[in-house]
Order: structure tokens, then C-alpha cells, then sequence
């Protein structure tokens, strides 16, 4: 490939809209170009590395016995119906009518689809377990776009789904799907992905586990325990706080609060601190009134409290949405309340902290000395609905936690009976019977973790892309063409003998300094640079410079190949070496 022909302009300076550092190096570099909102076009140099991003994928998908399909990017509405999601999932998914007056889905997951497949496919015993797995568009409307193709609206992604007789094999498949997908990005390069426990969400199932790039730039909060390694995304981390007190229970007592709505209005007006209070959050979940009451010093994690609705629709409740349940914004309180108008749910720090501060449910009125198990009827619920902060205790060793930020680059799913139980699959046993398999699912976003090599890897003159998925391995830059005119002709040579190996070469022989052609070689990022010049040619020499390292050194062009091959042997090794 001669560069003059590679399509997509290398920019001189940063792009004003660029959101994190990869985003800009790609912008710059010419690898993507925005054509909407959330969407992109891949260029090129993209499109190079998100096929080698794909072959991984597919090598180690049917090395554990993937079959490839492909699934349409449109489906009827009738199976997400089927599955109860058309009606649950929200405005992330895009509907329309066909011109039939149809109505469809533009799929943005394809659990419907794949069962559908099987259920049509698939009706014995013998034929289990199977997975398979297709590399497709998907189109997901999210309301934020952001980082170039870190969040996107279309998007390519490798999804698999396995089935199973028993539980017990789709607990010993996932572990064969989680040590493939450390391998994947392993081979693609990304150094610091740890995989943690976390929400099942829209999805579904019982277990489910992310794999996360460590990264300032990431949108999900990370909780991990240095001392034993317990990881978890925030949206279910747990931790072992401690909740005791000595100090004696308290009656209930009201008290004038005049125009005091927050806790810190509150408790510095009554000469305490937050965490001698109950804070009410207000949501509305299925159309019903939620109120979540936990400790004043923490914050309402929304993932856990979707969890304990068993709902994925909840939003924060408006001031005027109070009225019906006879309470007042900045005043609500636990004891009164109409339960037949309002779910009420309490955090287990409410539960375990006495004599706290609560809204009396009337206008400028609190109740002070509230005791959860006093105070509430016996049986009362008690959930995990906060987030676990810095420094709290690991609820496996105690030692203290630590928050990072980190991107989600795959995810892994057991579904069980969700969607095959809703759309009837069923199967013959071995005695004849009727059973509905079980699921899982394992995604991984391809753009999204080409994207997150770029994160991780990079100076700020471009990216270092890992042999495995550079778009090229190897640049020729020819310096001084018009003064030394065997330079070129030496560089398609080595070009051609290059490219007749196998190696994927780029040929930079254009009549421009050193510094532009460099600072072009340093955004496409090969990891092999070979240099020529008018010094090389009189002495048979090349000069051979790596990405990531200095100094240059001099060898023999005769022994380019030789040396090539070797050094890409070496830098593949690399990757396959296990994390430290």
C-alpha cells in the first residue's frame, strides 16, 4: 500500500470536538470520520484493525466450539413481544413500521432473534450444548454519545449464546468463555482489563461479569480490593461497613424544621451530621411511586434499586408526583405513608443505624429518634441500594476498597430460562419429556475495543498499536527521494519483498521533510518503522526503528527480512504472555 493512496486526511492539529485522547488521535489520524450523532465511519486504517480485532475473535470463538451465523439486523417486532422486552425496553431501542404497516425493531441485541433460530433448529437432547455466535451491526439510540467509538449509537459487535441441558453445563461453559475472552484481549494488546462482577440489567439472568479496560477515560466505576482481588462493577459492588452503635434508642420525637428540605440543611440546623439521618430519594418505577430511604451520607445506586423493583423502568419522581401519596417534597418519611399508593424500600444502613432523623411527611416538620426495627412492622424488607465508596471495607477481606474508572470492552451473561422459557422453546429429553434449555450470552464491542487500544496505548504524537492489529506492521519511509534517486526504487523493492512474505506494508516515498513524513508514520502508529535515505544507499543499509523504542539501528537491507521476521515473532510472543 503506497500511503499517497490511503484514504483519510491526517489532520496537523487536534480536533476541537475530540472527548478523550484515543478519540482525537483517531480523528487526527484519519482513522474515523462522524457522519451523525453516535455514528461513524471507519476509514481504512480503522476498518485494518477491526478486522484483525475480528479474526481473534472468531479463532478463538471456534476454538471452543462457536459456529458462526448471521443474524439480520432488522427483526419483527413480534418476537421482542414474545419476549416481553418490546414493551419494557425503553427509547434506546429503535422501532419503526415497515411500508407494510408492520411494526419492526431495529435490533439492538438479538436474544429474540437467536432463540427464534434455535427453536426452529434444534429438537433433541442429542443436539446439545451449541453456541453460536455472529459479528454484526447493532443499533442502540443512547442518549449521550461520547469518546468517538467508546459510545456510539451503531456500533459492530461479536455476540455468542450458548444452550444448555443443565445448569451445572452452562456454569462450566461460561468459565471456557471467560478464559477465551482473556486471551482475545490479551492477543489484541489491552494490558489492564480485569473482569468484575457486575448488574445483569436489561438483559437478564442470574450471573454476569464485564471485562473492563482500567482507564481515566471510562464511564463506569470500578470497586476493586488490592489485598484479595475482589472486583466488582459500582452498580452491585458490595462492602462490609459496620453499623453498630452503643448509644441508647431514642423515642420518637417531632421537631419544627422551617424551610429545611436537604440533609444538610437538616442536620446543621439540628447540630448533628448526615449520617444521623434518613435521606428519602423518590422514584417512579412501572408507573408507581418508589421511595428509597437510605443513611444521609450515602448516595441511591439506581442499578441496585431496579434490582429490588425487579424493573428496568424507573426515573426520579417530579415534585408535583407527591401529592397523591400524601407526602411533601423535602419532608417524606417512612412511618405514615399509604403502602397501597407507595413502595417503599430501605437500605440496609437505615436498618442497622439508630436514632435517626426522618421527614415527618408534613411541610417545615422532622421526626427525630427513628429506629428501623422499632419503628417499621416486623418483616419489614432490608436491601443493598447504595454505593460503596472509597475506602469502605471489602466485603471479603476488609481491607480498604479502591474506585476506578474503566471501560467496558465485554460482557458475559447467564440467562438461564429468560427468553427461551418466554417464547417456548422446548426440546425432547432423553425419556421424552419436554425441557427448555438454558442460555448464555457473551458480547464483545469490536470498534469499542479497537478504540480501547488506542486508550491504553498511545503518546501524544499517536497510537502504538500492538502487531497483532496494527493496521500496518511495517512503514517504509523513504527521506530524500529528489536528491537520491535509487532511494525509491530501494523502497519499493523492499516494499514488494515485504508485502510477498505476508507482512502488511506501507510505503511512504513522497517528496516531503522528515518531520511531516515522521509525524504522519508516529499517527498510523506501525510498530516497525525502516527508514532510508541517501546515507543508507551507498552502503547497503537500512535503518530499522520501533514505535516504541530508541535508539534507531542500522542493518543490512539483505537481512530486512530476516530481521523482520523475527522481531514480529518476538512482539506476537509478547502479547501472549500472561498479565502480570
Amino acid at each position: 500500500m503506497y500511503i499517497e493512496h490511503l484514504v483519510g486526511k491526517r489532520l496537523p492539529d487536534d480536533p476541537k470536538d475530540a472527548q478523550t485522547p484515543g478519540h482525537r488521535l483517531l480523528l487526527r489520524g484519519g482513522y474515523i470520520r462522524q457522519v451523525g450523532q453516535g455514528i461513524y465511519s471507519l476509514l481504512p486504517l480503522a476498518q485494518r484493525a477491526c478486522s484483525r480485532v475480528e479474526e481473534i475473535i472468531r479463532q478463538e470463538m471456534n476454538a471452543i466450539g462457536g459456529q458462526e451465523i448471521l443474524m439480520p439486523v432488522v427483526s419483527p417486532a413480534e418476537l421482542w413481544r414474545e419476549s416481553g422486552r418490546y414493551e419494557t425496553v425503553g427509547s434506546e431501542m429503535l422501532r419503526f413500521t415497515d411500508r407494510n404497516e408492520h411494526p419492526c425493531v431495529l435490533n439492538m441485541t438479538h436474544e429474540e432473534v437467536v432463540v427464534d433460530l434455535a427453536r426452529s433448529n434444534v429438537d433433541s437432547y442429542r443436539q446439545f450444548p451449541f453456541m453460536v455466535y455472529q459479528i454484526q451491526t447493532k443499533f442502540r439510540d443512547e442518549p449521550r454519545s461520547r469518546g468517538g467509538l467508546i459510545r456510539v449509537r451503531e456500533f459492530t459487535m461479536k455476540d455468542g449464546y450458548s444452550f444448555h441441558r443443565t445448569q451445572e453445563d452452562l456454569a462450566a461453559y461460561y468459565k471456557e468463555c471467560h478464559a477465551a475472552y482473556v486471551r482475545i484481549f490479551r492477543r489484541v494488546g489491552l494490558r489492564q482489563v480485569v473482569d468484575i462482577e457486575s448488574d445483569t440489567g436489561m438483559m437478564g439472568g442470574s450471573v454476569a461479569h464485564e471485562f473492563m479496560l482500567v482507564s481515566d477515560v471510562g464511564e463506569d466505576t470500578l470497586v476493586l480490593c488490592d489485598a484479595c482481588g475482589y472486583r466488582a462493577n459500582r452498580e452491585v459492588a458490595r462492602s462490609a461497613r459496620s453499623y453498630a452503635a452503643t448509644e441508647a434508642l431514642q423515642p420518637l420525637g417531632n421537631v419544627v424544621t422551617p424551610a429545611k428540605k436537604t440533609i444538610e440543611e437538616v442536620t446543621t440546623f439540628l447540630g448533628t451530621d448526615p449520617t444521623h439521618a434518613c435521606k428519602a430519594v423518590a422514584f417512579v418505577g412501572d408507573g408507581r411511586p418508589v421511595i428509597a430511604f437510605v443513611r444521609g451520607d450515602f448516595e441511591v445506586n439506581q442499578a441496585k434499586l431496579r434490582k429490588a423493583l425487579r424493573t428496568g423502568d424507573i426515573r426520579p419522581m417530579t415534585e408535583e408526583e407527591f401529592a397523591p401519596f400524601g407526602s411533601v417534597a423535602g419532608f417524606v418519611g417512612p412511618i405514615g405513608l399509604d403502602t397501597s399508593k407507595v413502595t417503599l424500600l430501605f437500605d440496609e444502613s437505615v436498618a442497622r443505624s439508630p436514632n435517626l432523623v426522618i421527614g415527618a411527611n408534613a411541610v417545615d416538620l422532622h421526626t427525630t429518634g427513628f429506629n428501623f426495627e422499632r419503628d417499621m412492622p416486623a418483616g419489614t424488607p432490608v436491601h443493598d441500594l447504595t454505593d460503596v465508596n472509597e475506602g469502605d471495607p471489602c466485603v471479603e477481606c476488609g481491607k480498604p476498597l479502591r474506585l476506578t474508572r474503566g471501560i467496558e470492552v465485554g460482557n458475559i451473561f447467564q440467562l438461564g430460562t429468560k427468553y427461551t422459557a418466554a417464547m417456548s422453546f422446548e426440546y425432547s429429553e432423553e425419556d421424552g419429556s419436554l425441557r427448555t434449555p438454558i442460555m448464555g450470552c457473551y458480547g464483545i464491542g469490536v470498534g469499542r475495543t479497537m478504540a480501547s487500544v488506542v486508550e491504553e496505548n498511545h503518546d501524544k504524537f499517536g497510537p502504538f498499536w500492538p502487531i497483532s492489529i496494527a493496521p500496518f506492521q511495517v512503514q517504509i519511509c523513504c527521506l530524500g527521494t529528489a536528491k537520491d534517486e535509487t532511494v525509491a526504487p530501494t523502497g519499493q523493492k523492499l516494499h514488494d519483498e515485504l508485502t510477498a512474505a505476508g507482512f502488511d506494508v506501507l510505503l511512504d516515498r513522497r517528496s516531503v521533510g522528515a518531520g511531516f513524513m515522521f509525524a504522519d508514520a508516529d499517527l498510523i502508529g506501525a510498530p516497525i518503522r525502516i527508514i532510508l535515505s541517501p546515507r543508507h544507499m551507498p552502503r547497503g543499509m537500512a535503518e530499522l526503528k520501533f514505535r516504541l523504542a530508541e535508539p534507531r539501528e542500522d542493518l543490512p537491507r539483505e537481512a530486512a527480512l530476516d530481521t523482520l521476521v523475527e522481531t514480529v515473532r518476538t512482539l506476537a510472543a509478547e502479547l501472549g504472555k500472561p498479565y502480570a
